[in-house]
């Protein structure tokens, strides 16, 4: 199933879609939003080819055609890349305005090399992100437990056989409404956050 979304980013427009429960972001328009070209299609031409021939990356690789609505209102086949390969994408772009998502790119994954050697770090973080969507502290505590305890559980479900995602959302639904009386996609909906 696709579902066909716009997003604006600095006065433009990016089409993005989701497809098996992934977003996927139109190529074209990232470029667009992230450079001075007159003909985003062009410069991503260009931009695979050098690519290609300076680093031997072939950055289509990592892209879908997906349908999206054109201008004239029609579906068009679009090159499409994940969230993923957006970033990858952006790496790629020699502009001024992709600097500040190269910038955070590099501190994200700074931030995670810190993680793995230290993992409490990761917990630390994953409260402050709690903290700054507005969750209460006594629910940031049970969630914080719910975690470890549904690690520990789907460490013991994976050594009894339990392989399928559908096994494992079960899971998460019990433990959420064992702890908060509800489940996590009750929970969002009663607090007005998004699904």
């Amino acid at each position: 199933m696709e579902s066909t979304k716009i997003v604006v980013f600095k006065g433009k427009k990016i089409r993005k879609t989701i497809l098996k429960n992934e977003w996927w972001f139109s190529v074209v328009d990232v470029i667009e939003a992230l450079t001075d070209s007159e003909n985003p299609r062009d410069y991503w031409y260009k931009m695979k080819i050098r690519e290609n021939s300076e680093s031997n990356v072939q950055l289509s690789t990592i892209c879908r055609q997906l349908k999206l609505e054109a201008p004239d209102g029609k579906l068009r086949q679009t090159d499409c890349a994940n969230t993923e390969g957006i970033f990858r994408i952006i790496q790629s772009i020699p502009s001024p305005k992709a600097e500040p998502f190269k910038r955070w790119l590099a501190k994200v994954g700074y931030e995670r090399v810190q993680e793995i050697e230290d993992p409490e770090l990761s917990t630390k973080r994953t409260r402050l992100i709690y903290k700054l969507k507005g969750y209460p502290e006594d629910w940031i505590e049970k969630r914080m437990r719910g975690i470890a305890i549904r690690e520990e559980l789907t460490d013991e479900w994976q050594q009894r056989g339990a392989r399928e995602q559908k096994d494992y959302e079960i899971l998460t639904a019990e433990i959420s409404k064992a702890a908060f009386g509800v489940t996590p996609k009750e929970y969002k909906k009663l607090k007005g956050l998004k699904l």
